[in-house]
């Protein structure tokens, strides 16, 4: 269970679109001054270094990141336009590479740490089983010397949120939550742990954000994913967006496979701007990082 290593994909086209709908949504939510408590069930390492073993042997950022900053950010000529979710994303990522090289990628971890406020109490929580990533994101994390601000256990993300929930009352005495599950999908059951957790969550705190990474593959518990969510949403009478991201594939080599080439997003209770920022950035996304035919996204929201 412990072979998936989130190195290997760090910048990838899929953490393209995680991290920019993490990040329009967080920013939202903190428009209100009452802190936040987040939480990341599958935190990984943290940090990743792209020009390191495991990015440079995926590969996988060319057709992420580096092909989506080689573009908005070039170093000559006029960049094409932009959006504001796509700038915000993009600035945060310069700000890990301050030299201009482009050799650092946040995980989600540290775009969420990127954006917590001190002054508002944020609290952010940080899940991961694979024991050399915990050590890796224990260690990653001790330099922010954050204190009790940030806490990392060694723990089935799963299993570990449940407590969590409601969450302690802020200052002002409101309870707020956000709430980012992408386990590796590795193994068929992390499908059905997914939609047990999130109706787990909106029984214990219906009022939560709650985002869900998931892979679009030619798996049957992948399509199933997204249609169940709805269902436990509609349910319990709460709003939700689904948006996808499909990059394609190019021309393959004979007996080369395509690796994963679309991914999406699913959101429970999302910012009310959520759908708009999101059809407008993710057609450019779609243009800038396509590679062949079939490349398309969506954006669609409903519930209460």
């Amino acid at each position: 269970m412990f072979s998936y290593r989130h190195a290997f994909h760090a910048g990838n086209h899929a953490d393209v679109l995680k991290h920019i709908t993490l990040m329009a949504t967080l920013r939202h939510l903190m428009k209100k001054e009452a802190g936040i408590t987040l939480v990341d069930t599958h935190a990984g390492a943290g940090l990743y270094r792209l020009d390191g073993d495991y990015a440079e042997k995926g590969g996988e950022a060319a057709d992420g990141i580096v092909k989506l900053m080689a573009a908005m950010r070039p170093a000559t000529g006029t960049p094409p336009a932009t959006t504001a979710a796509l700038d915000d994303y993009l600035d945060l990522i310069a700000g890990f590479n301050p030299d201009g090289q482009l050799r650092v990628y946040p995980g989600s971890p540290f775009v969420m740490q990127a954006l917590m406020r001190t002054e508002a109490r944020d609290r952010l929580k940080l899940f991961e089983l694979h024991p050399t990533d915990s050590r890796t994101l224990n260690a990653n994390i001790a330099q922010l010397e954050a204190g009790r601000q940030i806490a990392v256990a060694t723990q089935d993300g799963f299993e570990g949120l449940k407590p969590l929930l409601p969450p302690p009352p802020s200052v002002s005495g409101s309870k707020r939550a956000l709430v980012l599950i992408d386990p590796s999908y590795e193994i068929k059951s992390d499908y059905a742990k997914v939609s047990a957790c999130i109706q787990e969550c909106l029984k214990r705190f219906p009022t939560g954000t709650y985002l869900v990474w998931y892979p679009i593959i030619p798996r049957a518990e992948a399509h199933d994913l997204p249609r169940r969510l709805k269902t436990l949403c509609n349910h319990a009478k709460r709003p939700w967006l689904h948006a996808t991201l499909n990059i394609s594939h190019g021309p393959l080599a004979l007996g080369e496979r395509p690796g994963l080439t679309a991914s999406g997003m699913f959101v429970i209770n999302p910012p009310h701007t959520l759908k708009a920022e999101l059809q407008a950035t993710l057609p450019l996304l779609v243009t800038l990082l396509g590679r062949g035919r079939g490349q398309a996204q969506s954006v669609e929201a409903g519930g209460a």
